[in-house]
């Protein structure tokens, strides 16, 4: 997990993430890693509009955010 977060970061992604917080809930975020420290990393949270810390293994999935270009008519 960690090795597509620094990916991530490295390419400038946005992620759509389903993370669990300490007390066992599951919410689906849209996020922008900022940097990775150890066993967290700090990211803007777009469904929170804030900087956020989260733990690594308490991410469960990422998939990139496919934006889909619009056409100029």
């Amino acid at each position: 997990m960690k090795e597509q977060l620094i990916k991530a970061m490295q390419r400038n992604q946005f992620l759509n993430m389903m993370y669990m917080a300490k007390d066992g809930t599951v919410s689906k975020r849209r996020i922008k890693i900022i940097k990775i420290v150890g066993d967290s990393f700090q990211a803007f949270c777009f469904t929170r509009n804030a900087k956020r810390t989260f733990t690594i293994n308490n991410v469960l999935a990422v998939a990139p955010v496919l934006h889909k270009e619009r056409e100029v008519v």
